[in-house]
């Protein structure tokens, strides 16, 4: 019996041995063909680069700009009673590229007293090593916090650390191409920070001599910011930046790939006022009006109330900009004062007059357009159509009837909160949130028909327990509640809903599905008509088989949720006219009661295929 143990024994002892010979004979082939592999790799790489030289001519630095800073904290304060949101706060913008920091120089401040520095750029430039290949960037943010009657210091509130490549044009980090809050732009607990980085270049294109020598195959000599090589509209400096290959054309008045209205277009357009093409963007033009006389006041957008709005889009991905008077925009941009006119309703004709004399042409489908007046008439804020049926034009009322009979806002503070909330009311109707798509909105049914007090009290009550639950600006139960100021995140209940999953951004430039006339009263879903808009592309085929597979393949690339959208795929057939070899078109409708398509990606078949 022992004599059959031992032999067990050196039988297994023997199979660990050849078993670990061949393992580490397959581990041994397996790294040879890594390294044939990665030097078969490397050599290709090597081939591929024609001139691996990063400033052979301009003397190499580095350029950071920063376009405008943003304080956050607004909201929070004059939420709350009190004082405290008149406090302006007073920060230090602190820079530090490759360890030279530049607030060590007495001649360089950066100091700021204001909530928002929009129109006060300003930027930095180091002198790189030459050939260095990257450099560390670091943006800090200090504010003076108080700390005592007497005594305040500096607090940091943000630091962005980010690395840019000299090879590229791009960078990393903090901030990153295809990012949640854009690229170049940073949004942190305190601030938001909107900036670019590039280098000096010879021929002022913002395109590095790498990326042109061995990349684009462009003439580092010639500038190619204007050029458009591939005949798409748009040209070779945007397309590089935004990850679109400038030597193929792309149909950019037609792709919408963040699904807010705005074509590439038209965020090319808008590329000096922020726009990007992955990152949701809502543009508003405001104008307000003349005084009447000596002791009438001002009939401008509050700054304050400014804030509010950006803020509150802002905290959910959606960055708003507002024309109240930018520096070095249009002429007739915002900011103007108009004619004053003692009260403007939807039908008396004046808001087209202003629609059509002070609102430019071409900001028509980018922009929204706002008025703000002294009185609205019977509805003190309203939106509406003033040119076909699209819902583009809003107007909010701020003299004493408004302020102090329907909003009874007796102070400096709810002047502001409810001058918000009445705008995020009338931006609320502009994304597609109506009485007939959610009848707790400007229902008024209540006061029809009411024959005494006590029915009045009746129905009040009935509607209150029927829609109470909706707690949103779009419900005039909480239109002018100074404690709300905010659309619903559909968290309360019975006849609630998320308004902010409803919203349909593109809204303000298509047709609306319903006509309201002089009499009409909401909810009016007798008036509605929904057209079935379908696609139809000749020379294309729909294919189901690999719409929504393939959608959800790219959703986190486009950063879309696809449980929210309907998706559908064309692949080209025949169609001999279209100017690019792409044969594949990607479409979305978001699952919204107003919804349409819009054109996210163009692509090849051979990429579902592999």
């Amino acid at each position: 019996m022992a004599v059959i143990i031992k032999k067990l024994i050196a039988f297994v002892i023997i199979l660990i041995l050849v078993f670990s010979s061949l393992l580490t004979l397959s581990y041994l082939i397996s790294l040879e063909s890594q390294k044939k592999n990665s030097k078969s790799s490397k050599d290709d790489s090597e081939k591929n680069i024609i001139d691996d030289r990063i400033s052979p001519l301009e003397n190499q630095g580095l350029i950071l700009e920063i376009n405008r800073i943003r304080n956050r904290g607004l909201i929070d304060l004059i939420m709350k009673a009190g004082f405290s949101w008149k406090k302006t706060p007073s920060f230090t913008v602190d820079i530090i590229i490759d360890n030279l920091k530049y607030s060590n120089n007495p001649e360089i401040s950066h100091n700021f007293k204001t909530w928002d520095t929009i129109g006060k750029n300003f930027r930095i430039i180091r002198d790189s090593e030459e050939e260095q290949e990257k450099s560390d960037i670091q943006i800090s943010i200090f504010q003076k916090v108080k700390k005592n009657l007497i005594f305040s210091k500096n607090t940091l509130k943000e630091k962005i650390n980010i690395c840019y490549d000299y090879k590229t044009g791009r960078w990393e980090g903090d901030d990153y191409s295809w990012d949640n809050d854009g690229y170049g732009h940073y949004v942190g607990n305190f601030y938001e920070i909107w900036f670019n980085i590039y280098q000096t270049d010879f021929d002022h294109d913002a395109i590095p001599y790498w990326t042109e020598v061995n990349i684009l195959g462009t003439d580092p000599k010639s500038d190619d910011s204007e050029k458009d090589y591939d005949n798409d509209g748009i040209p070779t400096t945007w397309e590089w930046k935004w990850g679109y290959d400038p030597f193929i054309w792309d149909d950019h008045e037609m792709l919408d790939p963040d699904i807010d209205g705005l074509t590439n277009d038209e965020e090319y357009q808008m590329e000096k006022w922020f726009a990007d093409p992955f990152t949701q963007d809502i543009y508003i033009e405001v104008d307000g009006m003349q005084k009447r006389g000596l002791f009438d006041k001002k009939h401008i957008l509050f700054e304050e109330s400014e804030q509010i709005i950006i803020e509150r889009f802002l905290r959910h991905d959606i960055n708003l900009y507002i024309d109240d008077g930018w520096p070095s925009g249009l002429i007739n941009g915002g900011g103007e004062l108009l004619p004053y006119k003692n009260k403007i309703t939807w039908d008396s004709g004046i808001i087209t007059q202003f629609y059509k004399n002070n609102f430019p042409e071409e900001r028509r489908g980018i922009f929204r357009y706002l008025v703000i007046c002294n009185s609205g008439g019977k509805m003190e804020g309203w939106s509406g159509n003033t040119e076909f049926n699209r819902y583009d034009t809003m107007l909010c009322g701020n003299g004493p009837k408004a302020t102090l009979i329907y909003q009874r806002a007796f102070s400096q503070r709810a002047q502001r909160l409810l001058m918000a909330s009445t705008i995020l009311h009338e931006i609320g109707h502009t994304l597609g949130i109506a009485p007939y798509t959610i009848q707790g909105n400007d229902n008024l049914t209540f006061l029809y028909d009411a024959r005494s007090i006590r029915e009045f009290i009746k129905k009040f009550k009935n509607y209150k327990e029927e829609w109470g639950n909706y707690k949103s600006v779009m419900n005039y139960l909480y239109i002018y509640d100074k404690k709300l100021v905010d659309f619903s995140d559909g968290s309360h209940g019975n006849n609630d809903q998320n308004d902010w999953e409803k919203f349909y951004l593109p809204f303000f430039e298509i047709e609306n599905n319903i006509i309201i006339e002089p009499g009409v009263t909401p909810p009016a879903i007798d008036k509605v008509v929904n057209e079935n808009i379908t696609i139809v592309l000749e020379g294309w085929e729909y294919s189901k088989e690999i719409s929504q597979d393939y959608f959800n393949k790219i959703t986190s690339e486009l950063k879309l949720n696809p449980n929210k959208y309907e998706v559908s795929v064309f692949i080209k057939t025949y169609d001999t006219t279209y100017p690019s070899n792409r044969n594949l078109r990607v479409y979305v409708r978001p699952l919204v009661p107003i919804t349409g398509w819009s054109l996210i990606k163009e692509s090849y078949l051979i990429e579902i295929k592999n």
